[in-house]
């Protein structure tokens, strides 16, 4: 949402996420099938305290996989309906020793990560290709500036996990390297090569390990 302030015969522009709620509170339902810029709301009737409870973060998510993470999504439209029409979204995510969050981009939101329990190496790149690496320890928070290449590994040899907040409903995701070596339909391999700086036949590889 852009909004123009007028002040003193000067324009100011402000940027936010998501537009602003009209109302209170507009709990999404999520069985409907109708679809707008947000989500159509539930009587206000049916309400109640336990409505704005969400217990999804209780238990850890299941890091057997090849990238030994898992993020386990609060958004509105999937299991948190109360979130709707509010400007955030939340995830907790669970890193094995060694467990990764790939490089990746939210193109609509800030994250905000508090790490709860481990350590964590992070960091994001900004336009001008600066690195800003931190290590964290239980109890730190991090901010990814919106839209901005980010990462996060686990540096230690237990289990961690933090809990994200994202100042977006839908902040969206674009994994960079499955974006680009598995993309539908595929991006030519001269292009890649030439981008990454390595032969073609490699580029062919990588792709077939996205199954592209």
């Amino acid at each position: 949402m852009l909004l123009l302030l007028l002040a003193a015969g000067t324009v100011t522009v402000v940027m936010a996420a998501d537009a602003d709620p009209i109302d209170d509170f507009c709990v999404a339902d999520l069985t409907s099938p109708i679809r707008l810029n947000g989500l159509v709301c539930v009587n206000p009737a049916t309400v109640n305290g336990s409505t704005f409870t969400f217990t999804g973060f209780e238990n850890a998510g299941n890091t057997s996989n090849s990238l030994g993470s898992a993020v386990s999504p609060g958004f509105a439209g999937v299991n948190y309906p109360a979130l709707n029409t509010q400007g955030l979204a939340l995830a907790r995510l669970d890193y094995a020793p060694g467990g990764l969050v790939p490089p990746h981009t939210h193109p609509r939101a800030t994250e905000v990560l508090y790490l709860a329990k481990g350590q964590l190496f992070v960091g994001f790149v900004d336009t001008n290709d600066k690195f800003y690496p931190a290590n964290l320890k239980a109890g730190d928070v991090y901010v990814f500036p919106r839209g901005l290449v980010h990462f996060q590994i686990n540096s230690g040899n237990t289990p961690a996990f933090a809990i994200a907040v994202l100042n977006s409903q839908n902040p969206g995701v674009q994994l960079i390297a499955s974006s680009l070596f598995g993309a539908t339909p595929t991006i030519e391999d001269a292009v890649l090569a030439k981008a990454f700086g390595i032969p073609a036949s490699e580029v062919d590889i990588i792709k077939k390990g996205f199954g592209a």
